[in-house]
């Protein structure tokens, strides 16, 4: 319905797409989250890459009056509570459908934080769908996205050989986190 103007927007501004992925499933962690404009570079670049991509978000945005038009733009709200399994409930959600792409921000929020927050990855895991990284290069105006992998189980075996290499790729990516797992410090 609104892709026409999403795509009309993200051209008009100048972006571009790099690398588009083609996946039924997949787990689309998008990184780095530091401006609001990211939530808006997302939907532009759903109708640049033909995908239909659901996001995460939290709770507190699908509230009213606003909430509504978070859920038409494919949201759904996360409620981070001690007694609630997210993360299972994520992955049954994707082993009951055939086709189903969500993106999350593993950084939780736009303030720079020392290590990412790990659900994501064991959603992946546990539904045994791909994770694909996707990076907001500001500084080159392009969303780039990186190769599918599936998960291996160690996270910090992974976050070594896919997430450090591709995030230090993306211009204006100079979070904490990725400082501390390229030095190896996941427990900060």
């Amino acid at each position: 319905m609104l892709n026409w103007l999403f795509k009309t927007i993200f051209q008009l501004l100048g972006w571009k797409v790099i690398n588009a992925p083609n996946v039924p499933k997949g787990l689309f962690v998008v990184a780095p989250h530091s401006f609001t404009s990211d939530f808006f570079i997302g939907l532009c670049t759903r109708p640049m890459v033909n995908l239909n991509i659901k996001y995460l978000g939290k709770a507190e945005l699908f509230r009213p009056p606003f909430g509504w038009i978070f859920r038409k733009l494919g949201g759904t709200p996360v409620h981070r509570t001690k007694s609630t399994n997210f993360v299972q409930q994520v992955a049954e959600t994707f082993k009951k459908h055939e086709k189903l792409l969500v993106a999350i921000a593993p950084e939780g929020t736009r303030k720079n934080v020392s290590k990412l927050r790990t659900g994501f990855y064991y959603m992946a895991h546990a539904a045994n769908v791909p994770i694909i990284m996707s990076g907001f290069d500001y500084p080159r105006k392009s969303v780039i996205f990186a190769e599918p992998f599936i998960t291996s189980g160690d996270f910090e075996a992974d976050m070594k050989k896919y997430f450090v290499p591709f995030f230090k790729s993306i211009h204006g990516v100079q979070k904490d986190w990725l400082k501390n797992y390229e030095e190896g410090k996941f427990n900060v």
